[in-house]
């Protein structure tokens, strides 16, 4: 499934100085695509990098925080310690401590931006409506993430330079169906090896069983605007998927950087 582009072209940067040694004429530099434009291009067949401004018809809820739970009558509630395995340990109580902690603010888990990045869009809320707006066909889409247990997504996304751009997505699914996560994360890896797309099976990614980076084979180029060399991590654990779009409008993509900043979303899982 194709996503959409919403993005609108943006106008060129204006012309560079002239070239040295030019008689009379100027050479212009072909400006870098603007992060409105990069946004709607590095979307590939499932979702699009958020990205605070490109979705105006649910921005009143989409930036609006959750409404607070009640207090608890027990202000001292605390995580319970590990304890050794035994004849009744099971599963779920193998994993207490993880089901707690992705139980809580899934926006804590999100990477915080490197020093120096510039912040695209906050750490925000996407739930169930404001997820399937990303996808083509999105009727469809709300149907079947609804079918699948979808349960909220938290995004972010930061630039670096003005050439670097990452978009990162945890998208959860309900707690008692784990497969609909491997199963989520599975349909955005299938397609990837195709020529359209990345055109390679990508690598593994450091701690994941079968999560993996994946580097485009060839850049992005548009008339007017420098090549936009894009990469990609899929990967879940648990309940969480985790996508990173990874996109460099100066150069090709540093698969070591992308591997890094993927293994180290997935460790805060």
């Amino acid at each position: 499934m194709e996503s959409q582009d919403t993005g609108a072209a943006q106008a060129p940067a204006p012309d560079a100085p002239p070239a040295p040694g030019g008689a009379g004429r100027q050479e212009t530099a072909a400006p870098r695509r603007r992060r409105g434009r990069t946004t709607a291009l590095i979307a590939a067949a499932a979702v699009l990098g958020v990205v605070a401004g490109t979705v105006t018809g649910y921005a009143v809820q989409y930036h609006r925080e959750p409404t607070p739970l009640p207090v608890l009558s027990q202000p001292d509630l605390r995580t319970p310690d590990p304890v050794p395995a035994g004849p009744g340990t099971t599963a779920r109580s193998v994993n207490v401590n993880r089901w707690v902690k992705t139980d809580g603010d899934l926006r804590e888990l999100l990477l915080p931006k490197p020093k120096g990045a510039k912040t695209e869009s906050k750490a925000a809320w996407q739930d169930l409506f404001s997820y399937a707006q990303w996808f083509e066909e999105e009727d469809y889409m709300f149907e079947e993430l609804a079918e699948d247990d979808f349960r909220r997504c938290a995004s972010v996304s930061w630039s670096v330079g003005g050439k670097v751009y990452v978009d990162i997505q945890l998208i959860q699914f309900r707690e008692e169906h784990e497969l609909r996560a491997s199963s989520f994360g599975e349909g955005q890896q299938w397609y990837l090896d195709e020529d359209k797309w990345a055109g390679n099976d990508g690598e593994p990614i450091p701690g994941s069983a079968e999560g993996r980076t994946y580097v485009f084979d060839e850049p992005l180029r548009e008339a007017g605007y420098e090549p936009l060399y894009r990469g990609r991590a899929v990967a879940w654990r648990g309940d969480i998927v985790m996508l990173i779009e990874y996109a460099n409008n100066s150069g090709p993509i540093n698969e070591k950087d992308l591997k890094s900043l993927a293994k180290r979303q997935l460790e805060r899982l």
